[in-house]
């Protein structure tokens, strides 16, 4: 009897890299790749800076302009997507789920994403990359702008004492971080004492304040407060980095050290570990995603397609 190999590969930023690894590692002997499920996030997108929003709050600097709204998939992450595309392509082939210079059969690829612009548009985009010309549909609910319910990550327990544990797990997770140092270096840079915030809502300080956690049934775990605020700025300088903007353009040039990075970095690598990560969110929050996964490699492997490319966010 033939074995079989199940395998989900994960596409996010480092695939490119991680995926020159996979190249390398051969399926156990007697075991042959039937399956492979991709599941990414959306490619470079611009940040929100409208008027009000907590970037224009934070500073009284100006943002740089952008090529396409807030929110949306900009040109080179479109441009990068292909290239991810191409790239997965010509590992698929290797793999023998896909064929060199043919396009693949009817069923055999399923794309399905988040019913978002800049989520559409990536798989598009990577479908274009991988699947040049092959009429390969990217399937998403017909309301743009909503979030698909299989993508979104928010509370499905309804109960106040899941609420209560959820709220002390994401507590308990922000508890275990230092980040004096990266809020110190944040108001530096913005000039936050000069800032909307301060000047009309005496909120001074980001090392002094209190973060709030929340988690509502039917929302995404939230939180108000410093925490907030550092993601969303160092997620804008990051996107510019990624982007390519000029060295002056990226938190206004004030960026100028690796060392820097590492430290704005744990403002935002802490806003989503102390949201998601914790054991009791994470299972809740994922269980809509996992469940379709669970699905397409498990439950119904015999009749789903040989690659499935998830994105969402």
């Amino acid at each position: 009897m033939r074995k079989s190999l199940l395998a989900g590969a994960i596409a996010a930023g480092v695939l490119l890299s991680a995926g020159v690894q996979a190249q390398d590692q051969a399926a156990p002997q007697g075991y042959q790749l039937q399956q492979v499920l991709i599941m990414s996030r959306h490619n470079l997108r611009a940040p929100l800076a409208n008027n009000g929003s907590v970037l224009e709050q934070s500073t009284p600097k100006s943002w740089p302009e952008w090529d396409v709204p807030g929110g949306q998939l900009t040109t080179k992450g479109g441009v990068l997507e292909v290239y991810m595309g191409h790239y997965m392509r010509e590992w698929l082939a290797q793999q023998k789920l896909v064929t060199s210079g043919e396009c693949p059969p009817d069923n055999a690829v399923y794309a399905y994403a988040n019913s978002l612009q800049r989520t559409v548009a990536t798989a598009q985009f990577f479908i274009t990359g991988a699947f040049p010309g092959c009429g390969v549909t990217v399937h998403h609910q017909p309301q743009m702008g909503t979030m698909d319910p299989t993508f979104n990550p928010v509370i499905t327990d309804d109960s106040a004492a899941f609420s209560e544990k959820a709220v002390q797990a994401m507590e308990a997770e922000r508890q275990k971080m230092q980040l004096t140092e990266s809020y110190k270096l944040l108001e530096e840079m913005t000039d936050y004492r000069n800032s909307p915030s301060c000047k009309e809502k005496q909120q001074c300080s980001l090392s002094d304040g209190k973060d709030t956690f929340s988690a509502k049934y039917q929302q995404e775990p939230g939180v108000s407060g410093p925490l907030k605020v550092g993601n969303s700025l160092v997620d804008a300088f990051t996107l510019q980095y990624y982007e390519g903007f000029p060295q002056d353009q990226v938190a206004w040039g004030e960026i100028k050290t690796d060392k820097q990075w590492q430290v704005l970095s744990k403002l935002k690598n802490g806003y989503q570990d102390s949201l998601f990560t914790s054991t009791e969110v994470a299972r809740n929050v994922a269980k809509p995603l996992v469940k379709y996964i669970d699905k397409a490699l498990v439950g119904d492997a015999a009749q789903a397609a040989k690659v499935t490319l998830l994105v969402g966010a």
